[in-house]
Parts: C-alpha cells; sequence; structure tokens
C-alpha cells in the first residue's frame, strides 16, 4: 500500500494510515491543526480503545459524543466524516459522513442526530456500528473539515459526493483516531422462546 502523506503521518498511527482516507485527500500541512483547529470526544482520548456502548457489541449502542474548537476565521461550515483505515481497497469504509454543522466552535452529544448525514458503507444515514470479529482489532479515523462555503448537498448524499463538494475549499482539518477491538457481547442471552415437549 502506497504511503499517506507525510504531514499526516505524526496524527496517526500506523494502523491508521490508509492512503484513501479522505483527510489524505482534502487535507495538507497548512490546514491540518489550522488555527489550532481540533476534535476530541469527551468519551474517549485518541488512540484510546472506543467504549462497547458506541459499537454493534451493546443492543442499544448510539453514535460517541464529539466536541471542537473553533476553526479557521472564514469558515462557513463544518463536515465529519468517519473512516474505518482498516479496509481493504482504495477506499476505507465510510462509517459516518455529517455536515450542515455551523463554522463554529461546536459540539454533537452522545447519540444526537445530526443535521444533516450521508450514505455509510452499508447505505443508510445513520452511525454505523463499529462491529469487528472478535479479537479483531479495527481502525476509525474521526476526521473534521472547515469549509469557506456551505454546503448545498441534500441529506443522503454518499461520502465521495461530500468530497467532492468540499475539494478545494477546505479552510482546517483535524482528526480523532480510536481503535476496537471485537469482543462478545456481554449480554448476548439466549431466551428460549419455544417448549421442547
Amino acid at each position: 500500500m502506497a504511503n499517506i502523506p507525510d504531514w499526516l503521518n505524526d496524527s496517526l498511527p500506523e494502523a491508521a494510515r490508509h492512503t484513501g482516507l479522505a483527510i489524505a485527500k482534502l487535507g495538507n500541512a497548512k490546514t491540518l491543526g489550522k488555527g489550532g483547529f481540533r476534535i476530541w470526544s469527551p468519551a474517549f482520548v485518541s488512540g484510546e480503545e472506543l467504549d462497547p456502548c458506541f459499537t454493534a457489541v451493546e443492543e442499544d449502542a448510539v453514535a460517541p459524543p464529539l466536541e471542537w474548537t473553533a476553526p479557521p476565521p472564514g469558515s462557513q461550515e463544518v463536515v465529519i466524516i468517519v473512516e474505518e483505515a482498516s479496509s481493504d481497497g482504495d477506499t476505507p469504509a465510510c462509517q459516518w459522513v455529517i455536515w450542515g454543522l455551523p463554522g463554529q466552535k461546536g459540539k454533537l452529544l452522545e447519540g444526537e442526530v445530526p443535521p444533516r448525514a450521508g450514505k455509510n458503507a452499508v447505505g443508510n444515514s445513520e452511525w454505523l456500528l463499529p462491529d469487528p470479529a472478535i479479537g479483531e482489532t479495527r481502525h476509525y479515523v474521526f476526521q473534521i473539515f472547515s469549509t469557506d462555503l456551505p454546503l448545498t448537498a441534500m441529506p443522503g448524499a454518499s461520502r465521495d459526493e461530500i468530497i467532492k463538494a468540499i475539494e478545494g475549499f477546505v479552510t482546517g482539518c483535524a482528526v480523532l483516531y480510536a481503535p476496537f477491538t471485537g469482543v462478545e457481547a456481554a449480554d448476548a442471552d439466549f431466551d428460549d422462546d419455544f417448549d421442547l415437549e
């Protein structure tokens, strides 16, 4: 696999350096962290495992909370794209793509439904719950972009459509990284719904 741009190497561990990540295409050394722009989560620090409550392990799992600083001046909108960097092929699997967020300091609460969401890797507009096989570690990259124009994309747009719409208009970008290792569901109780008579 080809290498990701040098300017991105320090932000991601080797296992999460997929050359097809949106940020590798849309960002550059000048826009990465420009003006202190960054993304984080109150639920985990970058490099820390995702809690099962944000994955397919738990039945009532939801998207993790996210927060970000004010983007560079002149930014009109904030876009977040989450991809699974462990994916095979040229393009990593899209876990979540959201936009329509004001170009200012902001946050999404745990499980909050964003204003506009696009299609994930399975074709729906929700947080795609990480679901690696038991014992397998997958790597998730949360990428945030600020743009100097508002997007006109309609809900349900694809990752590729959003990337195309903001290419050349990115004022700042940042990444947050979290692995997750598949575990057995703790509440995998199998109720007997039938009588053995």
